[in-house]
């Protein structure tokens, strides 16, 4: 898009990201308050050339509630009195929670008590920044404005919202001529949101959307100085030779642009991955040149033993560094600096037409979740950062972000961590308004077109660098039409995208792409765990983009956070009730379908508390089943699995679904079924043909391995019991079968229990893993399948898991702490005289009043330990998330009442018997 030009300065547009997470910390999403008047902190910006300075905030105020002129609102000295304050990132409403104008939105129906009204009127964002030297040239470079703006500079309209619209586009505006030694003013006039009608974004069935359709600016402001030239597009591009990795071709670009009214002559020098490089470029007055360095003209630009990056688990994760100057006349004009990894990512379709990832040459299964960024976009480094160690603790490899793409922090985390990222834009709104007439998305117009492709621009531009960025999946239900894929791929092309583009998360094909190589099946609803191992629908076959069996209750403690004791009294109750905290949708609107499972399987609830209980147990063994199935058949000669994204890794709020872990982070069912499934080395059941597999997911292979399956009646009596040696399985995601169990055993009740063990050839056990089963299978009718789930019509018998008798489990623990990380070691031990198991024993990191300290990280948790045995696990966590409290432990579990040790110190054990 090519705005116009406003009288004395100059606007240059291209795109660029958008998309804000939560915090748990209200503080820190607060725009800062000046004390004399209301407004937002006044911003000093230095001299320096290459300085980027973000505005440190902003005053707002809706426009009905102001009646100066915007001239007047745009000036010095501009009394904003009676003014909201707002953070450097924030919609409105974000500001407003901030500064507590409506009660938490994420407790009871709190969020639908906010009125609609006040956001269906442009909004004034207001800053102040000052300079000292204004000879120097002054930028204003900013996106994520949600939906349209009008831009003011000290009294003066720099630029219009025809110019400055969509949520991506990545905005320039020199604004030199206006700015004045002291203080100086920026002003936005921010319009109302509608995702069906802009390309912004909106919210489908993930949670109850917010009133004010997070209007507002959600991404820095910065403020740039610098002399006659400016440098900008600083990337770049590597060329890694695979599959040897012995050698890599750097090549760097930038554009080397002249802002002044005479022609210069311009040194860029700088340095990339300790090479030296130095150019001089003659720029005609307002002239832009490519600066480009390669091996052809800088030899070291040919690196021998080149660092390579590796997702988690593959290998590390080093990056390299790039930064340049501009000098004129021997003083320095303007700098950059990117951040880069060297790592090769292609994703062909297999024979099955699947697409099939792999990195550096070798090939992957992407195991991942949907990320969801906070319901008011607002950005929290650090929570960020836990949810995405929360990934890599979790043995994922990948986080799908359907719109809502994250700043630039987010990809740095990412990149340092070593997760995989699939940014996309979102389906059913404007995005898909043109190609998915199913949805409420508008038509495109001429300018749409234009927006959408600069929002590619500015999004290639921005990502392009990361190497934790595999793909951008140009569609998501739909597929792009001719005219907009064409588009999207021109700008990627200018931008030297280097990773595959991918048309649709869906079953869908574009003109030049072709084929998707992904699927959107389903199901988004309870489904049986067996349900994974069937090669059809969204079974464990080819790549689906987004799929899961729909509810994950959180725990006891988070619901008791969320919801009311009359609400949290409906919820085990009525499954016919809606649901606020499922979703708006009609279709998810109750837990229907997951209570009647729930029931059928476990048997009915007798109290919240049970409900809950039960729902931990039915969310293990569910997801734990979705990602074995996929893993287990990744090496398939036959309709392999090359990709699964379980929808979703988390919600923006206090949600009933959809989660691998809930808002607050704190972990159950969902979280440790996932944990168990992606471990190293594991051994698993198949809800198919009732084999015993071994799957390698580290690279290299194992040989020498003991596989042990026994079988147990509820009250621990065993029934079956056979060992095998010598297994031995390749990497890679290899897995071999160990051993099938039998289809019926003597004397096995209709609920029976599975422990399975793998040992390494030093006899140490390396995997375990406990399934309750049922000799009557679930029972799927598959000529009813939709678009959401398939029915099941009969219900495997969980139900003896009941008749369970309680035993007695004992803890010790204790805590140490080294450079602001505590590291708390528990022990639990089945002390029982008897045979019964302690199932799902639960452990769980509390202070002194016991509520969760979060976020935290286990060894592992929720195990099953038979009379006798003992786990020690090990929990990792910020001391100062302790706030001066003393550790505890909570245990729990099945079938043992749940008691409280202190973990400041060791202690003697303290049993967990039945009262």
């Amino acid at each position: 898009m090519f705005p116009r030009r406003a009288p004395g300065h100059r606007l240059a547009t291209a795109a660029v990201a958008l998309g804000l997470l939560c915090s748990l910390n209200t503080s820190a999403w607060a725009g800062a308050r000046d004390p004399a008047h209301g407004s937002a902190r006044i911003t000093r910006v230095p001299s320096a050339a290459g300085s980027a300075t973000p505005l440190s905030g902003f005053a707002i105020r809706s426009t009905a509630d102001v009646g100066d002129s915007a001239a007047a609102v745009s000036s010095p000295g501009y009394p904003a009195k009676g003014w909201y304050p707002a953070g450097p990132r924030s919609t409105v409403l974000a500001a407003l929670l901030a500064d507590g104008v409506h009660d938490d939105p994420f407790v009871s129906t709190n969020l639908q008590k906010i009125p609609k009204s006040p956001f269906q009127v442009p909004w004034w964002y207001r800053s102040d920044f000052t300079v000292t030297d204004p000879s120097h040239r002054t930028y204003l470079d900013f996106s994520g404005v949600i939906s349209a703006a009008d831009v003011y500079v000290n009294g003066r309209q720099v630029a219009n919202t025809a110019d400055v619209t969509g949520a991506y586009t990545r905005h320039e505006l020199d604004v030199t001529s206006l700015v004045t030694a002291g203080t100086n003013t920026v002003a936005f006039r921010i319009q109302p949101n509608n995702p069906n009608k802009n390309l912004t974004m909106g919210w489908l069935d993930w949670l109850q959307p917010p009133p004010d359709q997070n209007m507002g600016i959600v991404r820095d402001v910065l403020v740039r100085r610098g002399g006659p030239v400016a440098l900008r597009d600083a990337h770049v591009v590597t060329k890694l030779a695979v599959p040897s990795l012995a050698t890599a071709d750097l090549t760097v670009k930038a554009q080397a642009r002249n802002d002044s009214d005479a022609p210069v002559t311009t040194e860029v020098s700088g340095t990339v991955a300790g090479v030296t490089l130095t150019r001089s470029v003659e720029l005609a007055a307002h002239q832009t040149k490519t600066v480009t360095f390669a091996p052809a003209d800088t030899p070291g630009l040919h690196l021998a033993s080149p660092k390579v990056w590796w997702p988690a688990g593959m290998g590390g994760q080093p990056l390299y560094d790039l930064d340049l100057t501009a000098s004129v006349g021997g003083t320095a004009s303007d700098t950059a600096h990117e951040t880069f990894g060297i790592r090769d990512v292609r994703a062909p379709l297999n024979s099955d037409g699947a697409r099939q990832y792999s990195i550096n040459g070798r090939r992957l299964l992407i195991k991942g979740g949907g990320w969801s960024p906070d319901e008011f976009l607002r950005w929290d480094r650090t929570y960020a950062e836990d949810r995405l160690r929360y990934a890599v603790d979790l043995g994922l490899n990948a986080i799908r972000l359907e719109g809502h793409i994250e700043p630039d922090e987010f990809f740095d985390l990412a990149d340092r961590l070593g997760v995989l990222t699939l940014p996309g834009w979102e389906c059913c709104d404007k995005w898909e308004g043109q190609t998915n007439p199913g949805e409420s998305g508008e038509k495109w117009t001429a300018a749409d077109y234009r927006v959408a492709q600069a929002s590619m621009a500015a999004e290639a531009a921005r990502l392009r660098d990361h190497p934790s960025v595999v793909s951008f999946l140009i569609g998501s239900d739909a597929a792009p039409d001719a005219t907009i894929e064409k588009n999207y791929l021109d700008a990627l092309a200018a931008a030297d995208w280097p990773v595959p583009v991918v048309p649709a998360a869906s079953d869908k094909s574009a003109p030049q792409l072709g084929s998707s190589g992904m699927k959107m099946t389903g199901p988004y609803d309870w489904v049986p765990p067996a349900y994974w191992y069937a090669k059809r629908e969204g079974g464990a076959t080819g790549f689906n983009s987004e799929t899961s069996a729909g509810p994950d209750i959180p725990t006891l403690d988070t619901l008791r956070r969320m919801m009311t004791p009359a609400e949290l009294d409906t919820l085990w109750k009525n499954p016919d009730a809606k649901q606020y905290h499922r979703s708006p949708s009609a279709t998810f609107g109750t837990l229907k379908v997951y209570d009647a499972a729930l029931t059928g399987r476990y048997g009915a609830p007798k109290s919240l508390t049970d409900y809950v209980r039960k729902a931990q147990l039915a969310q293990y063994e569910n997801v734990r089943a979705q990602y074995e199935a996929y893993e287990r058949n990744e090496t398939d000669a036959s309709k392999p699995s090359t990709g699964v994204v379980y929808w979703m890794f988390n919600s923006g709020w206090t949600s009933l679904h959809w989660q691998l872990m809930d808002r607050y982070l704190d972990q159950g069912g969902a979280y440790f079924g996932a944990k168990k499934a992606n471990e190293p080395l594991h051994v698993q059941y198949s809800y198919d043909d009732r084999s015993v597999a071994v799957v390698n997911n580290r690279h290299t292979p194992v040989s020498g391995l003991t596989a042990r399956a026994t079988l147990f009646n509820p009250d621990g009596t065993q029934k079956y019991d056979k060992t095998v040696t010598g297994v031995s399985v390749q990497g890679d995601g290899a897995h071999s079968t160990a051993l099938t169990l039998p289809a019926s055993v003597s004397g096995l009740a209709s609920t029976y229990l599975a422990r399975l063990t793998l040992a390494d050839a030093d006899g140490r056990e390396v995997s375990r893993n406990v399934y309750w089963l049922s000799t009557k299978a679930d029972a799927l009718d598959w000529t009813k399948t939709d678009w959401w789930h398939t029915p099941t019509t009969s219900y495997a018998d969980l139900t003896g898991l009941s008749s369970m008798a309680q035993v007695p489990v004992t803890a010790t623990a204790s805590t140490a702490e080294a450079d602001g990380t505590s590291t708390t070691t528990v022990t639990v031990r089945n002390t029982g005289t008897g045979k019964t198991p302690a199932l799902l024993t639960d452990v769980h990191l509390v202070d002194a009043n016991g509520k969760p300290v979060l976020p935290v990280r286990w060894s592992d948790n929720e195990v099953s330990l038979w009379p006798g045995e003992s786990a020690t696990l090990t929990a990792t966590y910020r001391t100062a998330d302790l706030h001066g409290s003393t550790p505890q432990v909570r245990v729990s579990g099945w079938n043992a009442v749940e008691r409280t040790v202190p973990a400041g110190l060791p202690e003697p054990s303290v049993p967990l018997s039945s009262r």
